[in-house]
Protein backbone atom coordinates (compact mmCIF):
# COMPACT_ATOMS: atom_id res chain seq x y z
CA UNK A 1 0.00 0.00 0.00
CA UNK A 2 1.65 2.74 -0.94
CA UNK A 3 1.44 5.85 1.74
CA UNK A 4 2.07 9.71 1.40
CA UNK A 5 2.03 12.42 4.27
CA UNK A 6 -0.07 15.20 4.45
CA UNK A 7 1.10 18.42 6.29
CA UNK A 8 -2.01 21.02 6.67
CA UNK A 9 -1.22 24.77 7.05
CA UNK A 10 1.74 24.98 9.12
CA UNK A 11 1.78 28.33 7.89
CA UNK A 12 3.77 31.73 9.11
CA UNK A 13 -0.02 33.88 9.85
CA UNK A 14 -1.52 30.32 11.84
CA UNK A 15 2.58 29.41 13.52
CA UNK A 16 4.39 32.40 14.68
CA UNK A 17 1.18 35.34 15.70
CA UNK A 18 1.09 35.44 19.31
CA UNK A 19 -0.33 33.89 20.84
CA UNK A 20 1.45 30.46 18.96
CA UNK A 21 -0.37 27.20 18.87
CA UNK A 22 -0.05 24.74 21.44
CA UNK A 23 3.10 23.06 21.67
CA UNK A 24 3.89 24.57 18.06
CA UNK A 25 7.56 24.48 18.84
CA UNK A 26 7.20 20.38 19.56
CA UNK A 27 4.27 20.17 16.51
CA UNK A 28 7.15 21.66 14.04
CA UNK A 29 9.56 19.59 15.56
CA UNK A 30 7.33 15.75 14.80
CA UNK A 31 6.34 16.92 11.96
CA UNK A 32 9.99 17.10 10.30
CA UNK A 33 11.06 13.68 11.81
CA UNK A 34 7.78 12.50 10.34
CA UNK A 35 8.88 13.98 6.89
CA UNK A 36 12.31 12.78 7.36
CA UNK A 37 11.28 9.50 7.73
CA UNK A 38 8.56 9.17 4.80
CA UNK A 39 11.62 10.83 2.88
CA UNK A 40 13.72 8.24 3.49
CA UNK A 41 11.57 5.45 3.00
CA UNK A 42 10.47 6.75 -0.49
CA UNK A 43 7.19 7.78 0.44
CA UNK A 44 5.86 11.57 -1.15
CA UNK A 45 5.43 14.53 1.36
CA UNK A 46 2.80 17.21 0.62
CA UNK A 47 2.75 20.69 2.09
CA UNK A 48 -1.26 21.84 1.82
CA UNK A 49 -1.15 25.63 2.26
CA UNK A 50 -4.38 27.82 3.35
CA UNK A 51 -4.93 30.70 1.04
CA UNK A 52 -7.33 34.05 1.30
CA UNK A 53 -7.99 36.20 -1.34
CA UNK A 54 -6.78 38.64 1.03
CA UNK A 55 -5.07 39.07 5.05
CA UNK A 56 -2.41 37.51 6.87
CA UNK A 57 -2.68 34.18 4.65
CA UNK A 58 -3.20 35.91 0.97
CA UNK A 59 -1.45 33.84 -1.59
CA UNK A 60 2.09 34.59 -1.76
CA UNK A 61 2.48 36.88 1.40
CA UNK A 62 4.96 36.57 4.15
CA UNK A 63 1.67 35.10 6.36
CA UNK A 64 1.02 32.43 3.68
CA UNK A 65 4.32 30.47 3.44
CA UNK A 66 5.38 27.93 5.57
CA UNK A 67 6.23 28.17 9.13
CA UNK A 68 10.36 28.71 8.90
CA UNK A 69 11.47 25.64 11.33
CA UNK A 70 9.67 23.53 8.41
CA UNK A 71 12.32 21.16 6.52
CA UNK A 72 10.70 21.13 2.64
CA UNK A 73 13.01 19.77 0.11
CA UNK A 74 12.98 19.98 -3.65
CA UNK A 75 11.20 16.83 -3.73
CA UNK A 76 7.49 17.72 -1.51
CA UNK A 77 4.68 18.36 -3.94
CA UNK A 78 2.14 21.28 -2.83
CA UNK A 79 -1.36 22.20 -2.79
CA UNK A 80 -3.24 25.63 -2.59
CA UNK A 81 -6.41 25.14 -0.89
CA UNK A 82 -9.75 27.97 0.21
CA UNK A 83 -11.52 25.32 2.52
CA UNK A 84 -10.67 23.75 5.26
CA UNK A 85 -11.29 20.43 3.05
CA UNK A 86 -8.34 19.35 1.50
CA UNK A 87 -9.62 17.87 -1.04
CA UNK A 88 -12.19 20.36 -2.29
CA UNK A 89 -11.57 22.36 -5.56
CA UNK A 90 -7.50 21.40 -5.02
CA UNK A 91 -5.78 18.75 -7.32
CA UNK A 92 -4.87 16.70 -4.11
CA UNK A 93 -7.13 13.42 -5.15
CA UNK A 94 -5.03 13.61 -8.74
CA UNK A 95 -1.57 14.15 -6.77
CA UNK A 96 -2.50 10.65 -4.83
CA UNK A 97 -3.86 8.62 -7.56
CA UNK A 98 -0.81 9.10 -9.65
CA UNK A 99 1.59 8.08 -6.88
CA UNK A 100 -1.03 4.97 -6.54
CA UNK A 101 -1.61 6.60 -2.68
CA UNK A 102 -3.86 4.52 -0.62
CA UNK A 103 -2.54 5.75 3.18
CA UNK A 104 -2.41 9.42 4.17
CA UNK A 105 -0.36 10.10 7.20
CA UNK A 106 -1.78 13.81 8.45
CA UNK A 107 -0.42 16.35 10.32
CA UNK A 108 -0.79 19.80 11.39
CA UNK A 109 -2.83 22.75 11.83
CA UNK A 110 -6.09 23.12 12.73
CA UNK A 111 -6.95 20.11 14.66
CA UNK A 112 -10.74 20.81 14.83
CA UNK A 113 -10.91 22.70 11.11
CA UNK A 114 -8.47 21.38 8.30
CA UNK A 115 -7.23 18.47 10.10
CA UNK A 116 -10.33 17.48 11.36
CA UNK A 117 -11.82 18.04 7.52
CA UNK A 118 -9.02 16.56 5.67
CA UNK A 119 -9.28 13.17 7.69
CA UNK A 120 -12.89 12.57 7.48
CA UNK A 121 -13.02 13.13 3.87
CA UNK A 122 -9.83 10.95 3.21
CA UNK A 123 -11.81 8.36 5.18
CA UNK A 124 -14.78 9.15 2.92
CA UNK A 125 -12.39 8.66 -0.15
CA UNK A 126 -11.31 5.47 0.18
CA UNK A 127 -8.20 6.35 1.79
CA UNK A 128 -7.07 4.97 5.62
CA UNK A 129 -5.44 7.51 7.62
CA UNK A 130 -2.86 7.74 10.24
CA UNK A 131 -3.50 10.85 12.61
CA UNK A 132 -0.47 12.31 13.89
CA UNK A 133 -1.47 12.24 17.75
CA UNK A 134 1.09 14.39 18.20
CA UNK A 135 1.67 16.40 15.37
CA UNK A 136 -1.22 18.41 15.11
CA UNK A 137 -2.14 21.39 16.98
CA UNK A 138 -4.48 24.03 17.46
CA UNK A 139 -5.07 27.10 19.49
CA UNK A 140 -7.22 27.60 22.78
CA UNK A 141 -10.46 28.20 22.13
CA UNK A 142 -13.35 29.57 24.56
CA UNK A 143 -14.47 26.11 25.23
CA UNK A 144 -11.60 23.93 25.30
CA UNK A 145 -8.15 23.83 25.45
CA UNK A 146 -5.74 23.20 22.43
CA UNK A 147 -4.43 20.56 24.56
CA UNK A 148 -7.98 19.17 25.10
CA UNK A 149 -8.79 20.17 21.89
CA UNK A 150 -6.25 17.83 20.53
CA UNK A 151 -7.06 15.09 22.45
CA UNK A 152 -10.55 15.11 22.01
CA UNK A 153 -9.62 14.23 18.05
CA UNK A 154 -7.44 11.67 19.04
CA UNK A 155 -9.98 9.74 20.77
CA UNK A 156 -13.16 10.76 18.29
CA UNK A 157 -11.43 10.28 14.85
CA UNK A 158 -10.81 6.67 15.08
CA UNK A 159 -14.24 5.62 16.16
CA UNK A 160 -15.79 6.61 13.22
CA UNK A 161 -16.15 3.18 11.40
CA UNK A 162 -19.11 4.23 8.72
CA UNK A 163 -16.52 5.43 6.10
CA UNK A 164 -15.16 1.88 5.86
CA UNK A 165 -11.17 2.44 6.02
CA UNK A 166 -9.31 2.63 8.63
CA UNK A 167 -8.13 6.34 11.14
CA UNK A 168 -6.28 5.38 13.61
CA UNK A 169 -4.07 8.12 15.88
CA UNK A 170 -0.46 7.06 16.18
CA UNK A 171 2.47 9.43 17.83
CA UNK A 172 5.00 10.13 15.67
CA UNK A 173 7.66 7.78 17.28
CA UNK A 174 5.27 4.93 15.85
CA UNK A 175 4.12 6.13 12.68
CA UNK A 176 6.80 4.15 10.43
CA UNK A 177 7.01 1.02 12.75
CA UNK A 178 5.56 -1.80 11.83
Amino acid sequence: MTTAVLVIDVQQALFDENPRPFEADKTVKKINQVTGQARNAGIPVIFIQHEQESGPLAYDSDGWKLQAGLVVKDTDLFVRKTTPDSFLRTDLKEILESNSVKNLIICGYASEFCVDTTTRRAAALGYSVQLVSDAHTTHDKEHATAKMIREHHNATLPNIKSFGPKITAVPSKNIFKR
